[in-house]
């Protein structure tokens, strides 16, 4: 009964492996301020236009959807956490020259390959803590990464923000200089990994006894294919609150734009101080059920703004699609990680991440497309129906697997 009452017990059987990846993530991200600034960089600090600004985005994120499947196979072959040292270390010395480059065409090619090195630490990230863990542990796993994420983002663009109005150029040393220590770290830590025979493949399954699909291209296993597809529908759901959300509430309800900081400040502390004990209670719960629930809630919460009209309204939608982030984050990577080989996690991870990469790109520009030409209604009743669609197609994928171990 006391171990129902402390949801936070389960942090105690996470290996040592997985805390030391977390507290690298935690350096890493505690100078994360580059991102966040980079349109404001080059519109005040090299005098593009803003959709210039935005074009330098675009390539960035089509720098994280080309490596994120090679990457994985990469680490497949040569180890996660070699990947991971490499990453963090050659991005944060790219990061250094970085801001000696003022010609706009190298900056949208060095960018490119800035996020085809730097986003190559995420899908050898998930692929490490998947194998370092049992299936029972995962979700809190990656609930703990998670928090480590998010407490390095609430620090890096404070951060930030401040260096911003000394020199633009601090941002890029101090990003780089955290990428650095956080491979250092990774280096001298004493890193121990855990050693997965094949030989023990067929004795590796989930919770729901899922077996995953050994040499087979993941082209041909269609069941994780209508996975991705199904993440890449809840995904453009969530990145709504990067786009037209701030647009919505400045332009539609008259916020002040400081007013959108604050509410994403509701987002983040329900992460950090609810995520991991929320996903440790929810440990045995079937992964597709949870995400399905999750996308359920994101649709409500997104989907409610489409009939809020003041500050508290806003808060509470805000609380319910942060409930369905928490949920559904830990429980997808969660189930990737239990359809996937243990020979071929990074791959599979790879593949993964590449559905956040191609939901960013899509999501926020198709958001303020619909909010410009259909209006906030029309596009927050279209989350609610995206989420439906994913959350239905969930619950499907988990009543056919059922009946194929019947």
């Amino acid at each position: 009964m006391i171990v129902k009452m402390n949801p936070w017990k389960g942090l105690k059987g996470i290996p040592r492996s997985v805390w030391l990846l977390a507290f690298a993530t935690l350096i890493n991200r505690s100078g994360t301020m580059v991102i966040p600034f980079l349109a404001l960089y080059m519109t005040k600090g090299i005098g593009v236009t803003v959709s210039e600004a935005g074009l330098v985005l675009t390539f960035y994120g089509a720098g994280a959807l080309v490596t994120a499947p090679f990457v994985g196979k990469i680490a497949d072959k040569i180890g996660a956490l070699r990947v991971m040292k490499i990453s963090l270390i050659c991005t944060g010395v790219m990061l250094f020259f970085y801001p000696f480059i003022t010609s706009y065409y190298l900056i949208l090619a060095y960018t490119f390959l800035w996020s085809v090195i730097g986003e190559a630490f995420r899908p050898a990230n998930l692929s490490l803590i998947s194998n370092e863990t049992e299936p029972e542990q995962r979700k809190t796993a990656f609930a703990l990464n998670r928090l480590a994420i998010n407490l390095g983002m609430s620090i890096g663009p404070v951060i930030g923000g401040f260096l911003s109005q000394i020199n633009f150029h601090l941002l890029f040393y101090i990003d780089g200089l955290t990428s650095v220590l956080a491979g250092i770290f990774l280096i001298f830590s004493n890193f121990e990994t855990k050693q997965i025979a094949l030989s023990d493949f067929d004795k590796e399954t989930s919770k729901e006894e899922l077996k995953p699909v050994r040499n087979v291209s993941i082209l041909k296993d269609h069941r994780f294919l209508l996975f991705m597809i199904t993440l890449i529908l809840v995904n453009i759901v969530f990145f709504q609150h990067i786009g037209p959300m701030p647009i919505f509430l400045v332009d539609d309800l008259g916020f002040q734009q400081s007013t959108f900081g604050v509410l994403m400040a509701v987002n983040t502390i329900l992460i950090i101080f609810i995520e991991v004990p929320l996903n440790n209670m929810m440990a045995n719960w079937d992964d597709r059920t949870a995400s399905a629930v999750a996308a359920l809630l994101c649709g409500i919460g997104f989907g409610a703004m489409a009939f809020a009209d003041s500050f508290f309204a806003i808060v509470l939608t805000i609380i319910i699609w942060t409930f369905g982030e928490m949920i559904f984050f830990p429980a997808a990577t969660s189930y990737t990680s239990a359809i996937s080989p243990p020979d071929r996690r990074g791959e599979y991870m790879g593949y993964f991440q590449m559905t956040f990469s191609l939901a960013l790109m899509i999501g926020p520009w198709l958001g303020t497309v619909v909010l410009d030409s259909a209006g906030s209604v029309v596009l927050w009743i279209g989350t609610f129906v995206f989420s439906l669609i994913s959350a239905i197609s969930f619950l499907v994928m988990k009543k056919r697997e059922n009946k194929q171990m019947i």
